[in-house]
């Protein structure tokens, strides 16, 4: 259950904290992939895009792992203080790269603490914010990426022609860093430890089998065996009764889980689809691919107004229903109806589902039990499900 002895101005700081970093994450992922046809070329890694996108997510992967044992060794203050100075300079040594394997590196070192942050963040968010604030802090996390998605690429070539790329990269930081310090001032004295000691050997099977997935591009067995491994090292993190479905947390961290396939999954397939199935310009792809997210976000934003009862297995179900459907629609109609516009509809409402089915899956997924995982687990959990869910994206 929440702390309920947690003062509001914590509770205050944890929440805003935790919606600045999503609105400083929605900011640095459409300047890192902007930035990323100008990042390329200068470093001479034309043909090294996939060494140059791994580094921010396989660093998040490796944090899985690694949170139990460095908050053990370091108690949380040292754990957070670690995580704020590796983000600041891992970001730092990128923009400083003169090599593609520099700019991994530094990618891969922010990543890991900052996946170091997000997990305490989280962690935090479970044990003392209530279910109804919860959802409302992740309803409006979601809509956070309505203005970058809108503005983002503009303005991050207008950076880049005015300060450079390397400048521009770091724009995005003061946002993080305040977010992160609030989040830090909120939870600093809070022992987010987790409760048992997790199999933090099987655990690493999930960063080697992502990397196996995000290098293995060419090779179809490399990355089936990428995946493999991974599955095998998220057993390690799902609570008992994941796999039999059982009701509650396992099976809606099943239902997170799906939906990091199925979401995910389509959007890394739509740009192909929407070229070669509708034989839409690359223009006019750009317009759909923003139409889910950015209707994931309005949805999202409206359901924050709702009353009590915002969260519920149903919402999920319907919410998934609709995404289900709109991408299945999507897809049948390359061979039916091969319009710009039911293509742009079908993506839009795939949103829609999204924005509600969310909000609820993952408080749901997250909701602490008696006799259940702790905090930390809770929040390891749900987070890996995600990014698992997310790999082939």
């Amino acid at each position: 259950m929440p702390d309920e002895n947690r003062g509001r101005g914590s509770v205050a700081a944890l929440a805003v904290g935790i919606i600045a970093v999503e609105f400083a994450t929605a900011v640095s992922r459409f300047v890192a992939s902007t930035l990323l046809p100008v990042i390329a070329p200068d470093l001479d890694a034309r043909d090294q895009l996939a060494l140059l996108l791994a580094g921010t997510s396989l660093g998040l992967f490796v944090a899985i792992p690694l949170i139990g044992p460095v908050v053990r060794g370091l108690g949380t203050k040292g754990a957070l203080s670690l995580g704020v100075l590796g983000y600041l300079g891992g970001l730092a040594l990128s923009a400083a790269a003169s090599v593609s394997w520099v700019f991994t590196i530094g990618q891969f070192v922010s990543g890991s603490a900052g996946g170091l942050l997000a997990l305490f963040g989280f962690s935090a968010a479970i044990k003392h914010l209530e279910d109804s604030i919860r959802v409302k802090v992740v309803a409006i996390s979601a809509s956070m990426w309505i203005l970058p998605a809108l503005i983002g690429p503009v303005a991050t070539l207008g950076l880049e022609h005015v300060i450079g790329w390397r400048w521009a990269l770091l724009v995005p930081a003061p946002i993080v860093l305040i977010g992160r310090l609030l989040i830090v001032s909120a939870v600093k004295n809070d022992d987010l430890s987790p409760a048992s000691r997790p199999p933090v050997r099987r655990m690493f099977l999930i960063p080697v089998g992502a990397a196996c997935v995000m290098f293995g591009t060419h090779s179809l067995i490399l990355v089936c065996v990428g995946v493999a491994v991974s599955a095998l090292g998220l057993a390690a993190v799902m609570p008992r009764g994941t796999l039999r479905l059982k009701r509650g947390v396992p099976s809606a961290l099943v239902g997170m889980l799906l939906f990091g396939f199925g979401y995910f999954g389509a959007d890394s397939l739509i740009t192909i689809l929407l070229t070669d199935g509708f034989k839409v310009s690359l223009g006019k792809s750009a317009i759909v691919l923003s139409a889910a997210p950015l209707a994931w976000g309005v949805t999202s934003l409206i359901l924050t107004a709702a009353a009590r009862g915002f969260i519920s297995v149903r919402l999920s179900q319907s919410g998934l229903l609709v995404a289900g459907v709109s991408i299945a629609a999507l897809v049948l109609g390359v061979e039916f109806l091969p319009s710009y516009s039911s293509a742009l509809t079908a993506w839009t409402l795939s949103g829609v589902g999204v924005g509600l089915a969310y909000p609820s899956l993952y408080v749901l997924a997250s909701k602490p039990q008696a006799g259940g995982v702790g905090p930390s687990e809770l929040a390891v959990a749900v987070i890996a499900a995600e990014d698992f869910g997310g790999l082939e994206d």
